[in-house]
């Protein structure tokens, strides 16, 4: 069954196996097989992901404003490989699921910089989901 990226992936929520939310689909990488034919290589998540996709003044203003607070000089999206993605799911579905718990996944710098340096600086911060 095909897949449409802009209907069935882009601006989905993304659940881990646990069905925590792991984020939404802000890009999608393409990747090209030896035959010249193209797939889906990872889903994208973050404001840099995002802003590129965007384009224009908006994704400039998006890209630029996370750019400011990544802890990183040139910082990159949170990549999730397609391998891991359950697509028997996406089309019955209206969130992407994986096959992987959350925790497998990389950490976008960006998310724990804001924990970090900001959100832990909150009164309470620390009780939260308590």
């Amino acid at each position: 069954m095909p897949i449409l990226i802009g209907f069935d992936l882009l601006d989905r929520q993304i659940i881990d196996l646990a069905g925590e939310s792991v984020g939404k689909v802000d890009d999608v990488e393409l990747a090209i097989d030896t035959d010249g034919v193209p797939h889906i290589a990872a889903l994208l998540v973050g404001p840099q992901a995002l802003g590129r996709r965007l384009g224009g003044h908006l994704g400039r203003w998006i890209s630029g404003i996370a750019g400011r607070l990544h802890p990183a000089e040139s910082p990159d999206p949170l990549r999730i490989p397609w391998d891991i993605v359950n697509t028997d799911r996406i089309a019955d579905d209206n969130a992407v699921r994986l096959t992987v718990r959350r925790e497998l996944l990389t950490e976008p710098s960006l998310e724990t910089w804001l924990r970090e340096h900001l959100i832990a600086r909150i009164p309470g911060a620390d009780r939260a989901g308590n």
